[in-house]
């Protein structure tokens, strides 16, 4: 019992983490850059971005820490990509429930329309 507690807790707070990521703006921001071509490096980023670059160092800390960003290192440069594992974790568990009844009841009015038409 004390496992799956424990398990729970760290559960809710890595989505924490991910939701507090994903309620900035620049960290977003950060993320769809990642989105559309992942292993970018500090400079890479800081480009076109409206911040210095320690404000985008931290933002990139801040999304490692929730896991929505990883490095990998390619000789000296320190690339960045994103990780969707945590952002699909949660549409698991907060959306895809609600997606399954939406699914349902399409079907349910398919066959509906279906069974008039017979």
């Amino acid at each position: 019992m004390k496992v799956l507690a424990r398990k729970e807790v760290q559960a809710a707070l890595a989505a924490d983490l991910v939701f507090k990521a994903l309620a900035d703006s620049g960290h977003r921001r950060l993320l769809d850059r990642l989105r559309m071509h992942g292993g970018q490096t500090m400079n890479m980023l800081c480009e076109g971005m409206l911040m210095t670059r320690q404000a985008v160092a931290k933002h990139l800390a801040q999304l490692e820490e929730a896991d929505l960003v990883v490095i990998a290192w390619q000789g000296r440069e320190k690339l960045h990509y994103l990780n969707p594992v945590p952002i699909h974790e949660i549409a698991q568990r907060w959306i895809q429930p609600f997606e399954r009844h939406r699914l349902e009841a399409l079907d349910d009015i398919k066959k509906s329309l279906e069974n008039e038409y017979v």
